[in-house]
């Protein structure tokens, strides 16, 4: 009996490992973002807007944002804490953000970044009255900023 307790022990040690390890998906806030990921953290206290950036996200006012990320991909931990810093410094009123974390298969439970059409993260929407206006995909030509706003 103990050998077959070890036996299933071990062998369901893996699948607890592989649980643990699953990255974040869904809907999450700034504040659990750049508390419980070092990483985007970092690159938020690196980053320092320029007042051109600032001014030019004064566009985005009125408009709904959509940020479809991965709390494991690189460009996101570079890109979403730039966001965040923009908003919060630019003190635009948008008409409202999401931010969803989506899985290594770009999924998440709610279905938003299926619906979004996500292929690459981080992905940032910028919508009005629902209609797509601009998409921003993975890393900006310019900087965030104009490039949020480049057509708005």
């Amino acid at each position: 009996m103990f050998k077959k307790l070890i036996l299933l022990c071990a062998l369901s040690m893996p699948l607890v490992g592989c649980v643990a390890n699953a990255p974040f998906s869904g809907g999450i806030t700034t504040d659990v973002l750049l508390n419980d990921y070092d990483k985007f953290s970092e690159q938020y206290k690196a980053f320092t807007p320029t007042a051109q950036d600032i001014a030019l996200m004064q566009k985005l006012k009125g408009k709904e944002l959509i940020v479809l990320f991965g709390t494991w991909c690189h460009d996101s931990e570079r890109e979403v804490p730039k966001l965040i810093k923009l908003l919060e410094e630019s003190k635009v009123k948008l008409a409202s953000i999401n931010y969803v974390a989506v899985d290594y298969d770009k999924r998440d439970a709610g279905g938003i970044a299926e619906a979004n059409d996500l292929q690459y993260t981080p992905t940032f929407i910028v919508k009005q009255n629902g209609k797509e206006l601009v998409r921003v995909i993975e890393k900006p030509t310019g900087s965030l900023a104009q490039d949020l706003t480049l057509s708005l």
